[in-house]
């Protein structure tokens, strides 16, 4: 199964795989540094996880602006990095989309995985829905994973893994998403940061409880 990756900021490979949606599984890595197993920790500052909220709200009038009700499209935004998947009418469609997310402020880049055909059904949606829960559930029995670090997303069987983790993560969570009955390709649109780097992002130790007062 051919891995489709895309990897953005320092130290990333930054590689847009073919637009391609269907085929074989690909894998990406997770092992994670376990910092008491399954942790709900984002890994994004307060102010980026805003900013990622007012990407995807932004992006619905800036679509629709673009070319109205066509086709069926989802935008998810994770440390200001924008995911684009869904279906279009035509090619031209689907470049008017990417262009007007990438117009809207704090964008720092967008990886378009649109597909040019019919909008999908309502039966493979909702089963795209339960994929996404499934990955979720796996993650978190993987115990090695934070949990927090991940953003799952779905669509027509190929499940996209979006946050910010190391080489190792990414390849444990890629396997552990392909582990997953259903799932049709696995597509990695992660942030790479070293060990130290991880290290830095993990919020602080809670100050230890004061001593008990003498006698």
């Amino acid at each position: 199964m051919t891995p489709k990756t895309f990897m953005r900021p320092t130290l990333l490979c930054a590689a847009l795989a073919t637009a391609a949606l269907l085929g074989a599984c690909a894998p990406i890595l997770v092992g994670g540094a376990v910092m008491g197993g399954t942790m709900m920790v984002d890994r994004r500052s307060s102010g980026t996880q805003v900013d990622d909220q007012g990407i995807e709200l932004k992006s619905v009038t800036q679509i629709d602006n673009a070319i109205g009700d066509r086709g069926h499209i989802n935008v998810t935004s994770y440390n200001r990095q924008v995911l684009i998947t869904g279906e279009v009418p035509t090619e031209a469609d689907k470049v008017k989309v990417e262009q007007a997310v990438a117009h809207i402020p704090n964008v720092r880049s967008v990886v378009n995985e649109l597909t040019v055909g019919t909008s999908s059904s309502i039966g493979t949606r909702s089963n795209d829905t339960l994929l996404t829960s499934k990955v979720k559930a796996s993650i978190v029995d993987a115990k090695d994973l934070q949990t927090g670090a991940f953003k799952v997303v779905t669509e027509n069987g190929v499940v996209y893994l979006m946050g910010r983790v190391t080489q190792r993560e990414a390849t444990r969570a890629s396997d552990v998403a392909r582990g997953v009955s259903g799932v049709r390709k696995v597509v990695l649109v992660f942030e790479i940061v070293t060990e130290a780097e991880l290290a830095d992002l993990q919020p602080a130790p809670a100050p230890a409880a004061a001593s008990a007062a003498k006698p």
